[in-house]
């Protein structure tokens, strides 16, 4: 079958519309061939062509794998998949960069959005949530992408793992899953730190399942990655603007609506702009034991990057400072390993210089306790929790 007979059938198709049931592309091969065509070569044709008009084209068998996170396209012959093994390159290839240009378009088109010469780049969600998750979608054309049409989809899939579960798989030991668990039962406000990939979603939402089932969480979203086995977990998603730019609903936006709910545990899926601000305020007016994910190599660089983000909302350095040391008490920091393993890194706690500065004082470290672990304790002991014993959490 070759790329003549099959562009030809491209076009008679975008005549009568998109028709993707098997009959309709079968008869569009076989009036465009003039002529008899074998069955091995109709078979073909349509595995082509629907690859064209359903899901993700040619990614799909990638997209369909449990452990999939990300599939990168670079080129008609460079695509590559990620997940708990790493970076890997695949033997899936496409017929040429316009083939690749024409999924992207297609994709984007779905999403809401547009993609053309005129607008180049793209980001968004495709429609449907599926057994695979949500799917972000960010494609570049040429010639922005300089060595042909860039496509990298973001696989979220519900982080409903509980703290049992990630303890068997190895994200942290007995005594770091006793810490986890004082931190929730004690009602500390804390971040959750990490790269992307990292695993902070999948520990917030464990955490979030430990959470007294007596409690109301009310949790806002970029996208409804989070479901933890709790019985009163209200969730609020965001929701981007359509093509002519109108009916976007933020982050911050929801933060508001969130705070006239009634929780008892105020959650942000992630926290990435001006909606630091919203958070913090609401975390240092009662609303104990809240919690967000936010990218950060570090914990010591956390301080930094919420200045960056609350410069966004127009609240000053001093007054970022002041309000974090007030509503923020512990940080956990998830690392991926070379090997794909997620673990916790890094536990630690907030503290003010003599300049009135928050500083991020590490309690525990790989695996052990360091000698500030007195710091997270007078934290714990103040609400009347206790560090674990073997037996678990032990309150006064």
């Amino acid at each position: 079958m070759n790329a003549e007979l099959l562009e030809r059938v491209r076009l008679r198709l975008a005549g009568i519309g998109p028709a993707t049931d098997p009959a309709a592309l079968a008869d569009a091969v076989r009036a465009e061939a003039g002529g008899p065509v074998d069955h091995l070569e109709v078979l073909e044709a349509l595995r082509s062509l629907r690859h064209e008009f359903t899901g993700v084209g040619p990614l799909e068998p990638l997209l369909a794998e449990p452990d999939t996170t990300d599939i990168l396209v670079a080129g008609p012959a460079d695509v590559w998949v990620d997940g708990p093994k790493g970076l890997r390159r695949t033997d899936i290839r496409f017929t040429d960069d316009e083939a690749v240009r024409r999924l992207a378009q297609r994709l984007a088109l779905a999403a809401g959005r547009r993609l053309d010469d005129a607008q180049p780049y793209v980001d968004g969600w495709l429609p449907g949530a599926g057994p695979h998750g949500r799917v972000r979608l960010h494609a570049v054309l040429p010639p922005i992408a300089a060595d042909g049409t860039c496509i990298s989809l973001r696989v979220l899939r519900p982080a409903a793992h509980g703290l049992t579960a990630l303890g068997e798989l190895g994200t942290f030991d007995a005594e770091g899953a006793g810490l986890i668990q004082a931190v929730v039962a004690a009602r500390l406000a804390f971040l959750v730190t990490g790269g992307t990939g990292a695993g902070k979603s999948t520990l917030l939402a464990a955490m979030l399942g430990a959470v007294d089932p007596a409690e109301r969480i009310v949790c806002v979203e970029d996208a409804g990655e989070l479901q933890p086995a709790h019985p009163q977990f209200v969730r609020l998603i965001a929701r981007p603007p359509n093509v002519e730019g109108a009916g976007e609903v933020t982050l911050r936006d929801l933060v508001r609506q969130a705070l006239r709910m009634r929780p008892d545990r105020l959650v942000v899926g992630e926290v990435r702009g001006a909606e630091v601000c919203q958070l913090l305020n609401a975390l240092n007016t009662g609303h104990d034991g809240g919690a967000c994910t936010l990218h950060a190599n570090s914990p010591a660089e956390v301080p930094a990057r919420l200045e960056a983000l609350a410069a966004l909302g127009g609240l000053s350095r001093a007054a970022l400072h002041s309000q974090l040391a007030a509503a923020v008490q512990v940080v956990l920091h998830m690392r991926r390993g070379t090997g794909g393993a997620r673990q916790l890194a890094e536990a630690a706690t907030l503290t003010r210089t003599e300049t009135g500065d928050v500083r991020v004082v590490p309690v525990w470290s790989n695996g052990a306790w360091t000698k500030r672990r007195p710091l997270l304790t007078a934290l714990l002991e103040a609400r009347g929790v206790h560090l674990p014993t073997a037996q678990g959490v032990v309150r006064r």
